[in-house]
């Protein structure tokens, strides 16, 4: 009965994920204009996405590898090709309210490690706190040396910064949480949970885990922003390098403000904004931002789908083996 019981309920999570999936691009190209977008996609060659799409897995690797160098900072002893499959796997969740669906892997390593998912929640925070250090360090190296200013985009780059460091003190860290318990006085696990995952956050700024986790960060998101300024000047648009990289970035950092998942909607207004305001004609913005959102955020998605039965399944049956 057990079993059947986990097998309905296996099949109604890929059922959730397709259609979440499914429902995204959908609601990408009707934001953006489908006869604009398919007809883009349509001047695409298959050399042309399979080089997006590649660039998009090269983000996802060396954040992988990143991921790894945290979890062996943490004593965790997991393969790099386990640490993989758990990133990954983690991508079919990005799209839940806070990405915290990608909780899911600190359940796969409890269940292959012992390790409990309050003792590894510094994970969690170091790993956002390291894409927020990554974009903002690369916003503001953009827009320095970019002839066109953004407004706002120092602000949003040094803000990042001071957050994704605020995030990574331990004590500061366990005052917030503290004084959110206080504020709200709700969700007592949660916050005790954060409390805990604060105590580990010290050891993720030694510099032998610092400085490779974090030009490991700035390499992999510069792959994808590079993908956005090839796919500007392959549909026909005349952008700089340093410019497609602060409209790509600043955008992100705008969509991730308005705590959507994986910040859509305010992501693609911010990026079609920018496009128009840098002289990229909107037949141009509008279908540059719906292709490289589904090659960038449902791309990573769709790998996530993939793999997520694979980790699923990999870490029941190692929790059975122990």
């Amino acid at each position: 009965m057990n079993r059947f019981r986990d097998s309905n309920s296996k099949i109604w999570i890929s059922v959730l994920l397709f259609a979440t999936f499914l429902l995204g691009l959908i609601g990408i190209a009707a934001a953006t204009g489908w006869q604009e977008t398919m007809e883009a996609f349509g001047r695409l060659t298959m050399v042309q996405l399979s080089i997006l799409l590649g660039l998009s897995l090269v983000n996802y690797l060396f954040r992988c590898i990143r991921w790894h160098i945290y979890t062996r900072a943490m004593d965790i002893d997991l393969s790099l090709t386990s640490n993989t499959r758990h990133y990954l796997g983690g991508f079919a969740l990005t799209a839940t309210p806070g990405r915290v669906g990608e909780l899911i892997r600190l359940r796969w390593i409890w269940r292959e490690t012992g390790r409990r998912p309050d003792s590894t929640g510094s994970l969690v925070l170091v790993d956002r706190a390291a894409d927020l250090t990554a974009v903002g360090l690369i916003l503001a190296i953009a827009i320095a040396t970019s002839t066109a200013g953004i407004q706002g985009g120092w602000t949003v780059a040094i803000l990042s910064l001071i957050v994704a460091w605020l995030a990574t003190r331990p004590m500061l860290f366990r005052a917030a949480v503290t004084l959110g318990w206080k504020t709200l006085g709700i969700f007592p696990r949660f916050f005790a949970m954060l409390r805990r995952a604060a105590s580990g956050l010290a050891v993720f700024s030694k510099p032998a885990v610092l400085i490779p986790t974090t030009i490991c960060g700035m390499i992999g998101w510069t792959a994808e922003a590079i993908a956005f300024y090839m796919l500007i000047i392959w549909l026909g648009g005349d952008i700089t390098l340093p410019t497609a990289l602060a409209i790509f970035f600043f955008s992100m950092l705008s969509g991730s403000a308005t705590g959507l998942p994986g910040g859509i909607g305010g992501a693609e207004a911010a990026m079609i904004a920018l496009l128009t305001l840098f002289d990229i004609p909107l037949e141009i913005a509008l279908p540059a931002t719906a292709i490289i959102r589904i090659t960038t955020l449902w791309f990573a998605i769709a790998v996530g789908i993939i793999l997520f039965p694979f980790a699923e399944r990999l870490s029941i049956r190692r929790l059975n083996e122990a």
